[in-house]
């Protein structure tokens, strides 16, 4: 199956994932929202097998926190796109952070030694056009807890955190699953303002994408 192909089959997919998958009702109490401090996490074990936090991230002028998985057809179209803004803005100051908060007991393509591989860019298949391993942390959230604490529902779900650790954008990161059919980039367009110091210009979007497949239900 050629890239052109796979990506036809992946916006049909995606119909289905919009209309089902991505329920915001799981985390709707505990939603970060627009203007809040970003709820801070740490001890995340990444695909270096290194624990990593928000703090450790210090440094950056602006932090894109970004809930993704391995197995999505969304989150996988999307990958190129996050290794190349990751790479633009670098040396702008901007930290790009994935992090996984998917059951591997429901979904077992999302367990760490496969976000290992998906990382090296190994076994990826079709999916990715330029076949680049990773270069952002990618991370596990095994608890789901920085999912909750952040109100995270689909993958990808994109939280813009601006120097002051507050979020300052949140949703998707572009209007179109199809790279060459997108014509707004949200996220780089807030990210552009944020190192500007001004106010994003949409400051929330929809996401969309395959829901978080939570381990059990909230209490």
């Amino acid at each position: 199956m050629n890239y052109r192909l796979t990506t036809i089959l992946t916006v049909l997919t995606l119909c289905l994932f919009i209309s089902a998958g991505c329920d915001a009702t799981e985390n709707k109490s505990d939603k970060a929202t627009i203007g809040q401090e970003a709820p801070g996490f740490s001890g995340l074990v990444g695909v270096d097998d290194h624990k990593q936090g928000l703090s450790d991230f210090k440094e950056a002028k602006a932090v894109v926190v970004i809930f993704t998985c391995n197995h999505c057809p969304v989150a996988k179209a999307y990958e190129d796109r996050i290794i190349a803004i990751a790479e633009d803005y670098k040396d702008k100051g901007v930290q790009v952070v994935a992090i996984n908060s998917n059951s591997p007991k429901k979904q077992p393509q999302d367990s760490l030694e496969k976000m290992k591989l998906r990382a090296a860019a190994k076994d990826l298949g079709d999916w990715r056009s330029d076949k680049k391993a990773f270069n952002f942390p990618y991370l596990v959230d095994a608890t789901q807890e920085v999912a909750r604490a952040y109100g995270a529902t689909c993958t990808p779900h994109v939280f813009l955190l601006d120097k002051n650790r507050k979020i300052v954008y949140t949703g998707a990161i572009d209007d179109n699953i199809a790279a060459k059919k997108v014509k707004e980039h949200y996220l780089c367009d807030a990210l552009d303002a944020v190192l500007a110091d001004k106010k994003p210009p949409k400051s929330v979007t929809k996401q969309f994408g395959c829901g978080i497949k939570w381990e059990k239900p909230k209490k």
